[in-house]
């Protein structure tokens, strides 16, 4: 009988995350492999053919996201997530424009990557790339050109603090996905950015009245309370 279970590849140097992490896994309901660098990770990928990638950054020789860029060179876009101890959410976000799927930052909870993981393959779609990937974000009629930086309302641009660009921007990629204020904050600000939770509503606040969106009755971000935010309008990489 073929398992239905997704086949999930764990490329990390540390044994100590590894020998706790796969068992989690598996009592999760992943079929787990694991690979110790980054070469190995590469073969493991050919002859495992994982349905998504738990990738480690910092490794020695060959390190993750040397590994993501020969994967996506190579036209292989199985779904990747990062695992990175990197702070600055500049160098993050470049990772997500190399093809990455989704991050998460060191050290984290288990559960939290689990959760991720099944959003991320909810979402991903067999050979297609990931939103993270793509340069230009449509969702009817707002479009983001990662690029220039200019987001765009009905063919109308609508000026954006680079703050509120990146929280769109991280919210367009993440479409559907409910994402609370302390991961916005992580992802947009950085974790050791010297703000707390209410930034973020503040430049959610400053989006949805740059974009006539009404938090009782919204097109584009959803408030869930006491959780954080959505963005539920759907979400395409455009031409």
């Amino acid at each position: 009988m073929v398992s239905t279970q997704p086949k999930i590849l764990l490329v990390d140097d540390e044994s100590a995350i590894t020998y706790n992490l796969a068992p989690f896994l598996e009592r999760a309901g992943f079929a787990v492999q694991v690979a110790q660098d980054g070469p190995s990770g590469l073969e493991a990928v050919a002859s495992f053919r994982p349905s998504l990638v738990v990738l480690d950054v910092l490794m020695p020789g060959l390190n993750g996201r040397e590994v993501l860029r020969r994967l996506r060179q190579s036209g292989d876009w199985t779904p990747v997530i990062l695992l990175t101890q990197v702070g600055d959410a500049v160098e993050r976000a470049m990772a997500l424009e190399e093809g990455a799927d989704d991050y998460l930052n060191k050290p984290f909870d288990p559960h939290e990557l689990v959760a991720r993981i099944r959003t991320v393959l909810r979402r991903a779609r067999p050979g297609v790339p990931p939103l993270a990937a793509a340069s230009r974000l449509v969702s009817g009629g707002l479009s983001l050109d990662r690029p220039s930086r200019r987001v765009r309302l009905d063919e109308h641009e609508i000026p954006l603090t680079p703050k509120a660009l990146n929280l769109l921007e991280y919210l367009m990629t993440h479409p559907d996905e409910l994402i609370t204020r302390e991961r916005l904050l992580d992802a947009v600000w950085g974790w050791d950015y010297p703000a707390g939770i209410r930034t973020v509503d503040t430049r959610i606040a400053e989006l949805r009245k740059a974009l006539g969106d009404d938090a009782l009755n919204p097109r584009y971000i959803e408030t869930l309370p006491g959780e954080g935010y959505r963005f539920i309008a759907a979400v395409e990489a455009g031409a």
